[in-house]
């Protein structure tokens, strides 16, 4: 059997660290079990879903390396929830209800007075057909609501029903039915809410996992009674801890905090973002893998922790340094070409500079000194500018190597007599105009001697 798992964001604002975690958890899986991604968007929510959002996650995944097989939308798949529905309808467990929003508050604090659960009491099943007749002619529509499996005989006498599950994340879970309101699963509009829809795509998509948020929990109690409801079988399920921000609060779409087109545009590296998003709040060691297969080889779903985990930017900052320190020229050239960074030196160049970034556009400020001389940030210091106007004087011949920067320092210190930190640092401001930086060995022959004598003070 092919292993088959689905992320089902909303396309109601820009997916964010929180949502990608999910979508993460489900690609690394698939890719452990050689099977197959499919990303379907929750979008019959007509007033809020926006083409733009969706465009924007395909981006997102992709950028991140997550390869959907197909791209769903359920906006697209009316009929086949239409059919579902009359079939639920058919067998008595989807009804029709025409309470306001205020009624069935009314109702819920009464029971609340009563001591009793504030969940709905089905008293729209007590409605005869003359009933229902009348509440139309007033101009009420009803929606639909679910039929809990929670009663033996008297859907009246609701009694504890148990719904058990082996979490691929949480171990045994247990939700209770009678806990529980009948479900709406057909708003008054006629369109149809994700409990319903998910349920219905998962069984025609054949969906063998269910990979999500520890929110659901609850939610994937109903769900099971729906899929058995509909003659289906239920797919394994898992769901991992949330994340928040780093001061604890949730992450919202509508905020556009932490979403993944910031931290692309902030630089960071996809596996840096990626790595930090799947090991935070595991027992794994957050540590930044080089790409999706190193990452999948690690991953173990039951190893995430119950409670939600804190997502710091920051913490990228040191996964994105490491991915940086050790990626070949091969890999960023057409990157760096973008930033002006091309010619028969780059490759040198990017070796020379890459152990000092922190984000790979950091590149073009070193580009810049090594081309057109050094940074104003710091000057020579006064009682320096001597020392190292008789230090270029030394300078050796052409050609130059790696090397040339120890033959040139050598014979520096041999006429100064200086040393250490007062030999080297008024050389590094003068060349670079920057306190700390690469390898000067490095830097050397990409000024060139006739570039670096330019640099004298």
């Amino acid at each position: 059997m092919t292993t088959i798992v689905r992320f089902a964001p909303s396309p109601t604002g820009f997916i964010h660290i929180g949502n990608t975690r999910i979508a993460l958890f489900n690609w690394l899986f698939a890719l452990q079990n050689k099977g197959q991604f499919i990303l379907r968007f929750d979008d019959t929510d007509t007033l809020r879903s926006k083409t733009e959002y969706a465009e924007a996650t395909i981006a997102d995944l992709e950028w991140l390396g997550i390869e959907p097989v197909r791209i769903e939308y359920q906006s697209k798949r009316i009929p086949l929830y239409d059919a579902a529905a009359e079939k639920l309808t058919a067998a008595g467990v989807l009804y029709p209800c025409y309470e306001t929003a205020e009624e069935l508050e009314r109702k819920r604090k009464l029971r609340l007075a009563r001591r009793l659960p504030p969940i709905y009491g089905r008293e729209a099943l007590k409605l005869t057909a003359a009933d229902r007749e009348k509440l139309e002619a007033e101009g009420r529509r009803p929606h639909w609501r679910f039929l809990l499996p929670n009663f033996k005989d008297d859907p009246f006498a609701i009694a504890r029903t148990e719904v058990h599950w082996d979490d691929l994340v949480r171990g045994r879970e247990t939700v209770d039915l009678s806990s529980l309101s009948d479900p709406v699963l057909v708003r008054e509009d006629g369109t149809y809410l994700y409990t319903f829809t998910s349920v219905v795509d998962d069984i025609d998509m054949d969906i063998t996992h269910i990979i999500r948020g520890n929110d659901h929990i609850t939610n994937s109690g109903v769900q099971i009674s729906i899929i058995e409801a509909l003659g289906a079988k239920v797919p394994a399920l898992g769901h991992i801890n949330l994340l928040t921000t780093a001061s604890g609060e949730g992450i919202s779409k509508r905020t556009g905090a932490l979403s993944i087109g910031s931290l692309r545009r902030d630089g960071y590296e996809p596996m840096a973002v990626a790595s930090l998003a799947v090991l935070i709040g595991t027992s794994e060691n957050v540590t930044a893998l080089p790409d999706m297969a190193s990452l999948a080889a690690i991953f173990d779903p039951a190893a995430t922790s119950k409670s939600a985990s804190k997502f710091d930017p920051a913490d990228l900052d040191a996964l994105n340094r490491a991915l940086i320190h050790a990626m070949p020229f091969e890999e960023v050239s057409e990157r760096l070409a973008a930033l002006g960074i091309k010619g028969d030196r780059a490759g040198a160049f990017w070796l020379a500079v890459r152990g000092n970034l922190s984000k790979v556009s950091d590149a073009a400020a070193w580009w810049t000194i090594v081309n057109e001389g050094p940074a104003t940030d710091v000057a020579v210091a006064a009682e320096d500018i001597d020392f190292v106007r008789a230090a270029f004087d030394l300078l050796p011949a052409e050609p130059w190597s790696r090397e040339t920067w120890k033959q040139w320092t050598d014979a520096v210190k041999d006429q100064s007599g200086r040393k250490g930190k007062g030999l080297f640092m008024p050389l590094r401001i003068a060349l670079t105009g920057l306190t700390s930086g690469p390898e000067l060995a490095d830097l050397l022959p990409l000024f060139g001697r006739e570039g670096t004598l330019a640099r004298r003070p």
